[in-house]
């Protein structure tokens, strides 16, 4: 959820089948980690269920995405209630037993919605950081396993992130990183009387970024160790967010992660990809490629040409789900993806 960005006017892709720039070096189809078919698909959600209605209809979706042919797992990059109603146990409740309806393995990274933001009045005058340790309690009770269909994952739960996984498919290393919008989570919580990011909150922030920086850099040595052609990242905030003009105070807690994505992926000769939600409208671009803006805004040297973010639907523009087919080694690209409208 988007806090104390002012509008502006934006153009957004709406193809239904997108294809990233051209990567270099991708592996071959011999290469270690690419014996096997080297062909399957996921879905990929956010920002979803926002307000009543979605509420109601979520159990239709899930049902809609679990009856998806050839889905071998879904992603939800966080956010599961909008911005202005209440972070109760119950309703956190409610969204582990819709996960739990899964029949494929469901990985779940939390958005700043469900807790971050949790401070405002009208979301209960919560401590966000009590928040988290009901999401963790109530979503990441089993670290090292998947929601849904249950799968074994690498977790960070000894640092203390176990919401922070990775595993690796036929060629391509996926792993979630915990970070969300306000700045990730350092925006502050007057609602509780304080005008400044207080102590607990720094050190929460910098412990996950800092498991965030470490799970890139995990994910990169994990593909060049075994020659795999790409790597998917997930995660809730949108750090180059085309719909609004952001500033610096609201983005300069993710300055040391951009810097990571540049340094691994301008080292990495296959492809990269980062998904998230926060933004809520789909879009696919490349944000630090050669002479993209955002890299003199995050004081980053050099660019990552090779890096394709893709930013799927949420809040009230969820009217679809991404499906991502990981093809085949030989095609022109490692990923590719279609927005699949929910059944009314």
């Amino acid at each position: 959820m988007h806090l104390s960005r002012t509008p502006a006017l934006v153009a957004v892709a709406a193809a239904l089948v997108v294809l990233p720039a051209a990567a270099s070096g991708a592996s071959g189809p011999d290469a270690p980690g690419q014996a096997k078919d080297g062909h399957y698909s996921f879905a990929v959600i956010g920002d979803v269920p926002y307000g009543d209605a979605q509420v109601a209809a979520f159990p239709r979706w899930v049902d809609q995405i679990n009856a998806t042919p050839n889905l071998s797992f879904t992603i939800h990059v966080g956010d599961i209630k909008n911005g202005s109603s209440t972070c109760t146990n119950e309703y956190f409740g409610m969204i582990r037993r819709q996960f739990d309806r899964f029949t494929m393995p469901l990985v779940y990274t939390p958005g700043d919605n469900e807790w971050t933001d949790c401070h405002r009045a009208n979301n209960g005058t919560y401590d966000p950081l009590e928040r988290l340790a009901a999401i963790r309690s109530t979503f990441f009770s089993r670290p090292g396993h998947t929601l849904g269909d249950d799968m074994t994952v690498a977790s960070q739960s000894a640092a203390g992130v176990p919401e922070n996984v990775s595993f690796r498919r036929q060629g391509v290393d996926l792993a979630t990183l915990h970070v969300v919008g306000s700045n990730d989570g350092l925006l502050p919580w007057p609602e509780l009387g304080h005008t400044a990011p207080t102590p607990e909150q720094v050190g929460d922030e910098t412990t996950r970024l800092n498991s965030a920086v470490a799970q890139v850099r995990s994910a990169f040595a994990d593909v060049r160790q075994c020659h795999d052609r790409a790597v998917a990242l997930f995660l809730q905030a949108d750090m180059f967010d085309p719909t609004y003009d952001v500033t610096w105070a609201n983005n300069s807690a993710f300055q040391p992660l951009v810097r990571e994505l540049v340094a691994q992926s301008n080292a990495f000769d296959g492809e990269v990809y980062l998904f998230n939600g926060d933004s809520h409208i789909y879009n696919s671009d490349h944000p630090l490629a050669a002479g993209s803006k955002w890299l003199d805004f995050y004081g980053v040297g050099g660019s990552a040409d090779n890096l394709t973010r893709v930013t799927v639907d949420g809040s009230n523009n969820n009217k679809d789900f991404l499906v991502v087919t990981v093809n085949r080694p030989g095609a022109e690209h490692v990923l590719s993806w279609k927005r699949i409208p929910y059944a009314s």
